[in-house]
C-alpha cells in the first residue's frame, strides 16, 4: 500500500509500519557503525590513558597501572618505534598518540561508509 505525504511517497506494509528489509538493513548498519565508533573510542581512550600514565611517571609496581600500560602497549604495538626520539616520554606520547588517532580515523571512515550504504 502506498501513502502520499507531502512530495514523497512512503511505502507501508498495511499496518502503518514503514520500511521493510531495506529499512532494517540500514538500521543494522547504523547500529554497527555506532558499535565500531564506541570500540574505537575505548581503544583510543586506553591508549591516551597509557600516555598519561607514562608522562606522569605512574608507579609501575601498581597492578592497575601495569594493566593499563600493557593494554596500551599492545594496542599501540604496530606503531612502536615509528619515531625514535631522544626523550622516552615524548616518543611514547608521539607514537601512541598517532596510534590513537589512526584508530579513531579508521573507525570514523568505516562508520561513515556503513551509514552511507
Amino acid at each position: 500500500m502506498r501513502r502520499f505525504r507531502g512530495n514523497r511517497r512512503e511505502r507501508s506494509d498495511g499496518d502503518g509500519r514503514r520500511g521493510g528489509a531495506g529499512h532494517t538493513a540500514r538500521r543494522g548498519a547504523w547500529v554497527l557503525a555506532r558499535i565500531i565508533t564506541a570500540i574505537a573510542g575505548l581503544v583510543a581512550g586506553a591508549i591516551v590513558l597509557g600516555i598519561v600514565l607514562v608522562l606522569l611517571e605512574a608507579n609501575r609496581s601498581n597492578g592497575l597501572v601495569e594493566l593499563v600500560l600493557d593494554v596500551a602497549r599492545f594496542l599501540a604495538g604496530p606503531f612502536k618505534d615509528m619515531f625514535d626520539l631522544d626523550d622516552r616520554k615524548v616518543e611514547v606520547a608521539v607514537n601512541w598518540g598517532i596510534a590513537a588517532a589512526v584508530y579513531l580515523i579508521v573507525a570514523s571512515v568505516i562508520a561513515k561508509l556503513l551509514r552511507r550504504g
